[in-house]
């Protein structure tokens, strides 16, 4: 097994690490032993760049059965169309055994797939098992019949025998079944509209297919025998497959299946300009809320009375709190999602940070699962909470201590999620004044999360703890 062309490969049509492509390349060390043993085709499929299609990069054929294809396949495409259980495992890291597969070169096969998985458990491949199951078809015999004519092929196939076709007329894709020259042997309902449109009125059977639609040329003159290729036609777009029959070097004809995806990809445009004009907004309201930060730091470098400044500092964590929340979202590709520990972890550290100007040496940790992520407007609530309930320990549970430690706990309890945060310090007291950070986060959890919020005393300091139940816009990755 060559692995210089699995690293060539994975290199210029996938976005795979070099630790990635060197777990490909110790999987397809061992194909053949895999091979033989299944007595099976084997292959490892990998995620284009694109994230359309997969690529095959390693085969080996069994030495101890004979093989299901005739030609090598690697370096060649891999469709969802005709392997739907390839591109099922790629994006579900699931398994998926015995599925019926169309070959590369159309045969159907029972396929198995598992997925490969490098670090962090993330699917970069697919190891692929494939076994010729022909002589299982009920229908075998017809098969061997439609390969000595192609008028037989179109009878059967396409159901022209007594007037009561296999196909559905009434089929909303376009269908076409070609001789082997290119002409029309049958078109159904839908394709003989398609031809129409064009202006066609007075189109036959018999005439070649490239002669109405010129574009589907260079799809009908490629060797390969199942292909996927998206075209223009009457300044639509649609997803044209091709599907030639046959057996060795002989070709009993091919299907060509038109679909208009127009509306799908017009829908997938304005979502991308959607999502461009979210993250545009995100972007201006992090700068704007920056800005009013800047004038407030600008103020206080001015002099403040000093029983004003506590206030200002208050005010300006609050804003920067609010402006992590975007600043998350513009690092990441996500669109409005935020991850929980990174804008707790963001908003203990900045608060931490600066309680080192005052002499004080408090330590801060973070528990939590990663990547439990949140929609933005409830992750502005979230990150005030936060703030204030580190900031309440910062400022009162260490006033007569220089140093402290504050412990920041979340995790997901069935349908809610709880978040903790715990000090060692003074200890908090019923009795005492409840404070406007304390007020704020009472009336966030409680309107704006629907949540709970208690504060007790400890053996040793405060413990704050916040839950809040997950809904449709908290999401589990």
């Amino acid at each position: 097994m060559n692995n210089k062309i699995v690293e060539e490969l994975c290199t210029l049509h996938t976005n795979l690490s070099k630790e990635d492509i060197q777990r490909i390349k110790e999987v397809v060390t061992n194909l053949p032993l895999i091979a033989d043993l299944n007595k099976a085709n084997v292959f490892v499929d990998c995620p284009t760049k694109e994230g359309k299609h997969a690529i095959v990069v390693a085969e080996a054929a069994p030495t101890t059965t004979k093989s299901v294809y005739i030609k090598p396949v690697v370096g060649k495409f891999a469709y969802e169309a005709f392997e739907p259980s390839v591109f099922f495992s790629l994006r579900t890291g699931k398994p998926m055994f015995l599925n019926r597969a169309v070959t590369q070169e159309g045969k159907k096969v029972d396929q198995s797939v598992v997925p490969i998985k490098g670090a962090g458990n993330r699917v970069i491949g697919t190891l692929i098992m494939e076994k010729d199951i022909s002589d299982q078809l009920q229908h075998q015999q017809k098969m061997e019949a439609l390969s000595e004519a192609t008028e037989t092929l179109s009878e059967i196939l396409i159901g022209m025998t007594e007037n009561r076709p296999i196909i559905p007329e009434v089929i909303e894709d376009s269908l076409f079944f070609l001789d082997q020259e290119g002409k029309i042997l049958y078109c159904n309902p839908a394709a003989a509209n398609l031809i129409q449109e064009i202006g066609e009125e007075e189109w036959q059977i018999g005439n070649q297919l490239v002669h109405y639609f010129p574009s589907i040329e260079e799809i009908l003159d490629d060797p390969e025998e199942l292909l996927v290729e998206e075209i223009m036609i009457l300044n639509q777009v649609f997803q044209v497959k091709k599907i030639k029959l046959g057996q060795l070097n002989q070709s009993n004809g091919t299907f060509v299946i038109c679909k208009n995806i127009t509306e799908l990809r017009e829908k997938e445009r304005e979502l991308i300009v959607k999502s461009v004009a979210i993250r545009e907004i995100h972007h201006r309201v992090k700068n704007n809320l920056q800005t009013v930060a800047s004038l407030l730091r600008l103020q206080m470098r001015r002099g403040l009375p000093e029983e004003s400044k506590v206030h200002f500092v208050e005010s300006l964590n609050r804003i920067t709190s609010i402006a992590s929340v975007y600043e998350i979202i513009l690092s990441n590709s996500s669109v409005d999602d935020v991850d929980i520990y990174s804008l707790i972890e963001k908003i203990g550290n900045m608060l931490v940070f600066e309680a080192e100007h005052e002499n004080k040496k408090i330590s801060i940790t973070y528990s939590g699962p990663p990547h439990l992520l949140i929609k933005s407007n409830k992750a502005v609530s979230v990150a005030l909470v936060i703030n204030e309930l580190i900031q309440n320990c910062v400022k009162h549970a260490f006033k007569t201590r220089a140093e402290g430690k504050i412990e920041v706990l979340f995790e997901q309890q069935g349908d809610e999620i709880k978040v903790q945060v715990i000090d060692n310090g003074e200890g908090y007291s019923p009795k005492a004044k409840s404070s406007l950070g304390l007020e704020i986060v009472s009336m966030m959890i409680e309107h704006d999360l629907s949540g709970h919020f208690l504060i007790e005393r400890a053996e040793s300091g405060t413990i704050a703890s916040v839950r809040f139940p997950i809904n449709r816009e908290l999401i589990q990755t």
